[in-house]
């Protein structure tokens, strides 16, 4: 009996697992080792934080999907890699054996260099946390909708600016809805008002980015009207801003009507808010590198072109955490999810000793921007198009995809 023991459960660690529901391999024993049994599909979280998507219809239910596989899960966090032993160190439960691993725990924003971030910041990633601290918020602003509100996100990627206009979306609703509810009941009428109107709402957002334009992996067209809509919604953007650190406003008198939190910028700029989201660039989890795999300047673990790790034959990684040698290219969950199908095959020629097969990632894709109004932009090399109909589009691509994990026959087992 050989182990294949998977560590994490990320876009391509869910197709492998389907895969082998469908594909099984005899004398191979399937462990899975994932902090969460829910796994949030990246696709979808953008219109999630905006209310279009509830919980389950964004996040791939793993036990489910592990007993069609017949894969017994450990629910815990891996921290380290024994190699001596052939170990996988768990946070809380025993050590996990392997003969075959592989790792798609995707990645996190760096925010251990600035001082404070770590602490009072959200984070982008890991998921689980950003959506109870964003849950928690939408709470808050359900109870108390007249209250002013200052938010603070870090990162002028796709991502921060995505989340800056979903975010604003679904907390302009809360307030939105009552006063819909408060005049004629004209949907649509109220809707294009609420959306004409969001910049006079109780609430700030301020977009801070390091460099002198959104969004530099996309093409000049869509970084200039992605920059205007921002601005015509009363986005806040601060252009060539580091933030050099993070803080806690420690007040002695009427502490609940104040902010909670200041940024400081190199240039001396600095921004009392209530909440502050961080959406900067990925890096890897600290325990690869210290593990002894082979990694990249950011830590993520560098394979080959069968997405084989180029110092542990038997260690294969797939997602944000795999850096190909030969083909670079930035962390999007269309990799991620491309990359599922090559990661079975090779993971059972593996195990089968027979030759791997390699793998050629897309030069370009296809990339869908929402803005929080069921709009996306599309952005794929020099070109863009704008339009509701990509929204929908889009949603139905990600429905597609969900609907590939869902009613799987049951087999297998749960530790």
């Amino acid at each position: 009996m050989k182990d294949l023991v998977l560590i994490g459960g990320g876009h391509s660690h869910a197709i492998v697992l389907k895969m082998f529901g469908f594909k099984p391999l005899p004398g191979v024993r399937l462990t899975l080792i994932s902090d969460v049994l829910h796994a949030p599909y990246s696709g979808m979280l953008p219109g999630h934080v905006a209310g279009f998507y509830d919980y389950d219809e964004c996040h791939i239910d793993l036990r489910s999907l592990a007993e069609f596989a017949r894969c017994q899960i450990v629910v815990d966090r891996a921290i380290a890699i024994d190699f001596n032993k052939n170990l996988v160190i768990c946070q809380t439960r025993p050590p996990v054996n392997f003969d075959l691993l592989s790792v798609d725990i995707g990645s996190t924003p760096a925010t251990l260099s600035v001082p404070g971030a770590a602490e009072y910041a959200i984070a982008a990633k890991p998921v689980p946390e950003f959506l109870a601290s964003w849950n928690q918020l939408i709470s808050e602003r359900q109870n108390h909708p007249q209250k002013p509100l200052r938010i603070a996100i870090v990162g002028g990627g796709a991502g921060g600016v995505e989340l800056a206009l979903n975010m604003q979306s679904r907390l302009g609703k809360e307030e939105g809805r009552r006063k819909r509810e408060e005049g004629s009941g004209k949907k649509e009428v109220a809707r294009r008002k609420w959306e004409e109107n969001l910049e006079n709402l109780l609430l700030e957002i301020h977009l801070f980015h390091s460099g002198a334009e959104l969004m530099p992996a996309h093409n000049h067209r869509v970084r200039r009207r992605l920059q205007e809509i921002l601005i015509s919604r009363g986005i806040e953007l601060h252009f060539k801003e580091k933030v050099c650190a993070v803080k806690k406003i420690e007040r002695k008198t009427n502490p609940q009507f104040h902010s909670d939190y200041q940024i400081s910028c190199k240039s001396g700029l600095e921004l009392e808010c209530d909440r502050i989201f961080w959406v900067t660039q990925a890096s890897a989890a600290h325990w690869i590198g210290e593990s002894g795999l082979a990694a990249d300047s950011n830590g993520f673990i560098q394979v080959n072109d069968c997405l084989q790790s180029v110092s542990h034959p038997n260690v294969f990684a797939a997602g944000d955490i795999a850096a190909m040698l030969n083909y670079p290219r930035p962390k999007a969950g269309v990799f991620a999810v491309r990359q599922g199908k090559p990661l079975f095959e090779n993971l059972q020629q593996f195990l089968l000793e027979k030759p791997l097969k390699p793998f050629a990632p897309q030069k370009q894709y296809l990339g869908l921007i929402g803005t929080g109004n069921k709009r996306a932009i599309a952005s794929r090399g020099n070109f863009m198009w704008e339009s509701r109909l990509l929204w929908y589009w889009k949603d139905w691509i990600d429905r597609q995809f969900m609907q590939k994990f869902s009613n799987l026959r049951k087999t297998g087992d749960t530790q």
